[in-house]
């Protein structure tokens, strides 16, 4: 089962999709986490300051002239200032570099940066504030007609603290993320990839129904994927030449076996003209083994085509009763008794009344020739089943999965024949759905058709 599975597409591509999508994810995080782990300050860093510094400029407060009046920051961002004013510190700055609003202690430590405040807009510079280093990112903004600046200061050391406690996790979170994700993928994967192949087992299970009796059945391309469609059209293309390759065979046997029918009387009769001819009963002999197998060529040919049965109600005593009848001379040739035994027999059974006249006679025909003297040919009907039993040696158990194979006869066999007789049953319990089985008993051999 495990070695199915693994050899499947449906496994292939399973796999393949998984390994592609965990190799593409790991190389992702590790170009993130590299990133990160070797440029910190140029990804979370900056990004920290230029926030800080846009959460200052909106909780500036002006007055109604339009001159900035106070700083009013979120509790949190207002509570990191007054913890840490040697690390963070924020200034607004009028056109010419005075400073109007500061953060606790920033209003005396000087300029930040020299130069026109105007070059450092948008942008982060380092600098020293009281001898120590500095990122300083600058906005402008403006207020009517008013020009302000707004600086905000964060201490190297603060930038480093402040990454490592966002990076350090980061590894473990994507380890997490990457296993939930590969796990979640590989589920909807496996429930799309089977919706996606849906189309090609129902291929797959409309050809396994494809017998000899159903060549004429086509395989639909109605919603199969466009590079699945040529293979389709090439396995329903095999069975148009399969169909045309069978019927020419069928009518060639029944041709052929038609044809022999004529020659074979003829002779027959001629001998019966000429008294003189030596060992006349073996030649008679061998044109009735002959005119045998003809016919049953004949019946081959017409029950291994489906079109040529006639179903109806029929009634299997009845038709168990004809081939008892039918057989009975041969019987008392070989002194064995045939017997019908009736056990809840439904009355009729929908079926080619000819047919399984045919199937019984064959198998009671056999079951006589292979019969002792004085044996019992037994025919046991009930709701669901017909049983031919017989009192011969049995069957050998080596031989059994042939029994069904066309001209295949025992080593052994004692009687003549071509070895279609029980081909024919098969062919016809085939087209009515019917089971036919056979068993070897401890005396005897026992054949059954399951209705």
């Amino acid at each position: 089962m495990f070695n199915h599975w693994i050899r499947s597409l449906s496994a292939r591509l399973w796999v393949t999709t998984v390994v592609a999508l965990a190799a593409s994810l790991t190389v992702l995080a590790g170009m993130v986490i590299h990133v990160l782990d070797h440029y910190p300050e140029q990804t979370l860093g900056r990004r920290e300051e230029m926030e800080s510094l846009a959460r200052v400029i909106d909780s500036i407060r002006f007055d109604d002239s339009g001159f900035p009046r106070d700083v009013e920051l979120p509790d949190r961002q207002a509570w990191l200032f007054q913890v840490a004013p040697t690390e963070l510190k924020y200034r607004v700055l009028d056109a010419q570099g005075h400073v109007l609003l500061a953060s606790a202690g920033a209003e005396k430590d000087g300029p930040w940066l020299m130069g026109d405040l105007s070059a450092d807009v948008g942008k982060i510079a380092h600098a020293d504030v009281d001898g120590r280093r500095f990122s300083i990112a600058t906005r402008r903004v403006l207020r009517g007609q008013s020009e302000f600046y707004v600086q905000t200061a964060t201490s190297a050391r603060f930038i480093d603290i402040l990454v490592s406690s966002k990076v350090k996790p980061i590894p473990s979170t994507v380890r997490v993320i990457f296993f939930i994700t590969i796990a979640i993928f590989g589920v909807v994967l496996l429930f799309t990839i089977r919706r996606m192949l849906k189309p090609l087992r129902d291929a797959s299970d409309a050809a396994a129904q494809i017998t000899p009796r159903h060549l004429k059945t086509r395989l639909s391309t109605h919603g199969v994927p466009s590079e699945l469609k040529p293979l389709i059209n090439a396995f329903n293309e095999a069975l148009g030449r399969l169909e045309n390759g069978f019927l020419v065979q069928q009518q060639f046997l029944a041709a052929a076996a038609h044809e022999f029918q004529t020659p074979l009387t003829l002779i027959r009769g001629q001998i019966e003209l000429q008294p003189e001819i030596k060992e006349r009963d073996l030649l008679f002999r061998e044109i009735d083994l002959m005119s045998r197998q003809v016919r049953q060529l004949l019946h081959l040919a017409e029950v291994s085509e489906a079109q040529n049965f006639d179903f109806g109600e029929a009634n299997i005593v009845d038709v168990a009763q004809d081939v008892v009848a039918y057989l009975a001379r041969k019987a008392d040739a070989k002194q064995v008794k045939l017997r019908v035994d009736e056990r809840d027999a439904a009355p009729s059974i929908w079926a080619d009344k000819s047919a399984l006249f045919i199937l019984l006679k064959n198998i009671v025909e056999n079951a006589i020739n292979a019969s002792p003297a004085y044996g019992i040919v037994l025919l046991t009907i009930d709701g669901i089943s017909i049983e031919i039993s017989d009192e011969g040696p049995g069957i050998r158990k080596d031989h059994l999965p042939f029994l069904f194979k066309r001209f295949w006869r025992a080593p052994d066999a004692r009687h003549d024949g071509a070895g279609l007789g029980l081909a024919i049953c098969k062919e016809i319990a085939a087209v009515h759905d019917w089971r036919l089985t056979v068993s070897s008993l401890s005396i005897g051999t026992r054949f059954t058709v399951w209705l």
